[in-house]
């Protein structure tokens, strides 16, 4: 994937620091999903799930990468239905020995089996981890994207090797719950970025085009952030002043 403009690149620290950083972030969202009512995770997974829908890009796909959630994360099962229903071919990933990530196709729920890790994976052959260069739309899980789209995952580095395959005009869409666009999350070399992101009650942002928003469109490099008109500061702020004036 290609470098970005200086001012669109997060700061990088420490392999040391990352680890931690990361570890801590992600110890963090972990803990306010699981104090969430499953109630409102189930209805976070359909609103998620119009959104990414409606997309025109995602309607126009023939192929989409995407991926079956488990525990906590937004709910996807539905999402992944509605896709192969209306004609998209739905790849889904198969967990590799070494992390990396092959796919199957998706031919219904009764063609999921158990896999490694608590996993439902396609009981249909193996494409090739080389198969989501294909798609034309990827969906990835995450448990925080930051404002110049750098994802925070699990730590296994899975979607990671996955996103170096993606071309760069692809649709990457990370499903969040609606606090997990952050300000920054702890960035090394290898990480690869989401160019939109999906939550519930915020729908779709396009991260890279709001990094743009507020570095150069409104001058913020260097200076504070001002308040949005419901009184948020920092990044909330300027998030919330960018989707009222439609930059992303």
């Amino acid at each position: 994937m290609p470098s970005h403009a200086a001012n669109e690149s997060p700061q990088l620290v420490p392999d040391v620091g990352i680890s931690a950083e990361k570890t801590a972030m992600r110890r963090r969202i972990a803990a306010a999903r699981a104090g969430m009512p499953a109630s409102e995770r189930e209805l976070a997974g359909r609103q998620v799930r119009d959104h990414v829908l409606a997309l025109p890009e995602v309607s126009a796909a023939g192929t989409v990468a995407a991926y079956y959630s488990i525990g906590t994360e937004p709910a996807t099962h539905s999402l992944v239905y509605a896709l192969w229903k209306r004609g998209s071919y739905v790849v889904l990933p198969l967990l590799m020995p070494d992390s990396d990530l092959d796919w199957a196709s998706y031919e219904g729920p009764d063609s999921l089996v158990p896999g490694p890790r608590g996993l439902l994976q396609p009981a249909e052959p193996p494409r090739g981890p080389g198969t989501v260069s294909r798609a034309d739309v990827v969906l990835v899980p995450a448990l925080a994207v930051d404002l110049s789209g750098s994802r925070l995952g699990r730590g296994g580095g899975s979607y990671d090797r996955v996103l170096a395959r993606v071309g760069e005009q692809v649709p990457v869409i990370a499903l969040l719950y609606d606090e997990e666009l952050v300000d920054a999350v702890p960035t090394g070399p290898h990480d690869q970025k989401v160019r939109l992101v999906a939550r519930p009650t915020q729908g779709i942002t396009h991260v890279g085009r709001l990094r743009r928003a507020l570095v150069q469109g409104w001058g913020v490099e260097g200076g504070e952030a001002p308040l949005g008109s419901n009184g948020m500061s920092g990044a909330a702020g300027w998030l919330h002043l960018a989707v009222a004036s439609g930059e992303c």
